[in-house]
């Protein structure tokens, strides 16, 4: 398999993430579309994983004052995962906000997720948020 990995923020890409998440999140998972959608993704970059022209995962980044951002919106189709391939999103995402000059990155991870998110260099705040039914666990990485 090889997967290609893009990262920008045009419209085409916008569009592509969304209609991705309400596959994964929305049909797949049951998370309301409320959830998903924020309003945040025009200030995004968005990572997106392709297996020849077929779209299979994305992941978010959005930016905020004084150069921090949010890391969030991973998704892989299921017959995808378990591969690497939320892995390389990530970390396209990371050298992106390199780039940019981002200082801090923020995720709110599940638990069960806290020590993959650690390998990229995330801490635990020692903070938590609750969205919908999920408790979520907040981690910082500051370049």
């Amino acid at each position: 398999m090889n997967i290609k990995i893009t990262v920008d923020n045009n419209p085409q890409s916008i569009l592509l993430s969304q209609q991705l998440r309400r596959e994964i999140f929305g049909e797949e998972q049951g998370i309301s579309a409320d959830l998903d959608i924020d309003g945040l993704d025009n200030n995004s970059f968005h990572a997106l994983a392709y297996d020849k022209c077929l779209a299979i995962g994305i992941a978010r980044l959005a930016l905020h004052k004084n150069n921090r951002a949010h890391l969030a919106r991973v998704a892989i189709k299921k017959e995808h995962r378990g591969l690497g391939i939320a892995t390389q999103l990530i970390k396209s995402l990371l050298v992106k906000a390199k780039e940019l000059n981002i200082i801090e990155v923020e995720l709110h991870a599940h638990d069960h997720l806290q020590k993959y998110y650690e390998s990229f260099g995330f801490t635990d705040t020692g903070q938590t948020e609750q969205v919908g039914d999920h408790p979520l666990i907040k981690m910082c990485l500051r370049n």
